[in-house]
């Protein structure tokens, strides 16, 4: 690569640094202020890109940029007076519940708007031609780009440092509760700052309209790629944010330009693994002191009752009974309610009892089906022999990402999870000579004897209750005693000798192992398994299954899942607009039963 190629790569990265920092950025500052989980950030971007190619046609496009970023502002303000103001104090994971909603109803309301097809947006008006570069035509729109990620962030430094709300928000980010005790706003601070922070994410999706379509698909997209600069920059850190934008975006630049293309699809979160490993707390940021309770979510889980086990030994009685009575659709979508149950149970045991906060558990779902494909179709092997040592892929990959992972706490734990499921889905959609590549694998089918719809279900009701049971054992054994002391306690635990990073990754392997058992039944229920099974919303659909339930019981799962199925299957039969549908029926059930319906039904069973 040649002098003048390297400039042109730097210059790409420097373009591409100034819009992914202005996303950040806004989710910089709403994360250090508020402490909320906000899924949604990128569902403003998306909708600053739809307003700007939409407004762009009637003002004009430099007019455009402003009115699509104070729309999306006033969206914010709307969206944290009436919602989000609610969850401020809710656990982590009951905020990402709550937020993910949102996404699925602004996604919804965009394709209502402005139909499924990608939009084009105008060329910037005077900025359309190129400016020669060392003999290589530059376009003008990206050095302007180039320009105002520095621009924006001075102002944004002058805004912070020489103004009375800049201290403000810098005590807030500090020290939310003595902020509070010293008689600061909250109320008006935080939305305030959400109005900014919007403000922003409404501009960087404007600004990207010249360089590419608006799409529904780019929300969480972006959002992933904020979270990811947000946290290798350090969380509230804006020089932190515009740091780790430019060396994520200078990197995949370089990537594109030495002939990597592929690796793209997953350098920043390789970057973020190894900065977590090596800073935990980001580039820029300050390393959190340690606390005496590890988790907030969850309280103490009660052994179930004999009646209660007598109810659930029922249930699977009655559930073995049911291809008496149906054997079409039906039984079908009870056999995935069953591999979702097991799925949302291995999420339960480590983000529960193990507090280990997980937004990548969808890679050792992955992991399992791949595994018995691999071993079916490339290998050879019988379906029984696939089964059976499938789940040693999520194994093996459970137990190398949970040394790493274990090391961390929080949202930074949370974040390195998705950084290496991401990385696992990398792998799969690229390796096409093993997993098939974006087309996956095809033909897993069960062996003659466990072809019927009745003889899997069956199969897949034993595997499932087997396994749900070996789970709940472990949880009242002196192992998961020992695991839920380190969890709440964690000084106390290291006092009497409890090996709380040791606890916590067995429990770590042992949910991958049994999220990957839970793979394996699907790729030989469905016939395939595609990248898709390991991306980031399969990793939602097991959160958003955990929390509906109610992460504090211990059928919680088994109701979310069940739940959460069924939405999904009677949904989209029944409306076009079917996401928006169950985004609202989660939020809804986020804000009136933050215990989830396992919650629910344990207090009615109360004496």
């Amino acid at each position: 690569m040649g002098a003048s190629s390297i400039l042109l790569q730097f210059l790409n990265g420097l373009a591409g640094a100034s819009t992914l920092f202005l996303a950040a950025a806004g989710l910089s500052l709403i994360f250090g202020v508020t402490r909320l989980v906000y899924f949604a950030h990128g569902s403003l971007v998306m909708l600053g890109m739809y307003l700007a190619v939409a407004l762009s046609e009637a003002i004009g496009f430099w007019w455009a940029l402003p009115c699509a970023a104070l729309a999306v502002a006033a969206l914010g303000i709307l969206l944290e007076t009436a919602l989000l103001r609610r969850i401020y104090a809710a656990p982590e994971l009951l905020q990402l519940l709550a937020t993910f909603a949102l996404v699925l109803i602004i996604r919804d309301y965009a394709l209502w708007q402005w139909g499924p097809e990608d939009l084009l947006g105008p060329r910037a008006p005077g900025l359309e031609g190129a400016i020669d570069i060392l003999g290589h035509r530059y376009p003008a729109y990206d050095l302007f780009l180039i320009a105002l990620g520095p621009l924006v962030l001075g102002a944004l430094w002058l805004l912070l440092t020489r103004t009375r709300w800049g201290v403000l928000v810098r005590a807030a980010t500090q020290d939310r509760e003595m902020a509070s005790a010293l008689g600061i706003n909250q109320r008006l601070l935080f939305t305030s700052v959400f109005a900014l922070g919007a403000l922003l994410a409404g501009l960087a999706g404007a600004l990207q309209i010249p360089r590419e379509p608006a799409t529904l698909h780019v929300d969480l997209a972006i959002v992933s790629d904020a979270f990811v600069v947000v946290v290798v920059g350090g969380l509230g850190s804006i020089p932190g944010a515009f740091a780790a934008a430019l060396l994520i975006a200078e990197v995949k630049a370089f990537c594109i330009g030495l002939g990597y293309s592929k690796l793209t699809l997953v350098i920043e979160f390789l970057v973020m693994a190894l900065v977590l490993v090596f800073r935990p707390w980001g580039l820029l940021g300050r390393a959190p002191a340690q606390v005496r309770s590890a988790s907030a979510v969850e309280p103490r889980l009660q052994p179930p009752s004999p009646r209660v086990i007598a109810g659930l030994a029922a249930l699977v009685a009655l559930l073995a009974l049911v291809p008496a009575a149906t054997s079409g659709y039906a039984l079908v979508l009870l056999t995935d309610m069953l591999i979702f149950a097991l799925f949302a149970f291995s999420l339960h045991f480590i983000t529960g009892p193990a507090g280990l906060h997980s937004f990548g558990h969808a890679a050792y779902f992955g992991l399992g089906a791949y595994g018995a494909g691999v071993l079916l179709l490339r290998a050879g092997a019988p379906m029984e022999l696939a089964l059976a040592a499938a789940p040693l892929a999520a194994f093996a990959g459970a137990l190398v990402f949970g040394w790493f992972c274990v090391r961390l706490s929080g949202i930074y734990l949370a974040m390195l999870t998705l950084a290496l499921a991401q990385i696992a889905w990398s792998v799969a959609f690229q390796w096409d000579a093993v997993s098939g590549g974006s087309n996956g694998l095809i033909g897993i089918w069960p062996a003659a004897w466990a072809a019927s719809k009745t003889v899997y279900f069956h199969l897949v009701l034993a595997v499932s209750a087997a396994c749900i049971a070996l789970t709940w054992r472990a949880l009242y054994s002196p192992f998961g005693y020992a695991l839920r002391a380190a969890r709440d306690s964690p000084l106390r635990a290291d006092a009497i000798g409890i090996n709380a990073r040791a606890l916590q990754w067995a429990a770590f392997t042992f949910a991958g192992t049994f999220a990957g058992i839970a793979g394996a039944l699907y790729a030989f229920s469905k016939g395939s398994i595609s990248p898709e099974s390991m991306a980031v919303p399969r990793s939602v659909d097991g959160l958003v299954m955990v929390l509906l339930g109610g992460i504090q019981t211990l059928t919680g799962p088994l109701w979310g899942a069940v739940l959460f199925t069924w939405l999904q299957d009677a949904v989209a039969r029944g409306f076009d607009y079917w996401r928006a549908v169950i985004g609202a029926v989660i939020l809804l059930l986020a804000l009136a039963l933050p215990q989830g319906l396992g919650g629910i039904l344990r207090r009615r069973a109360a004496p």
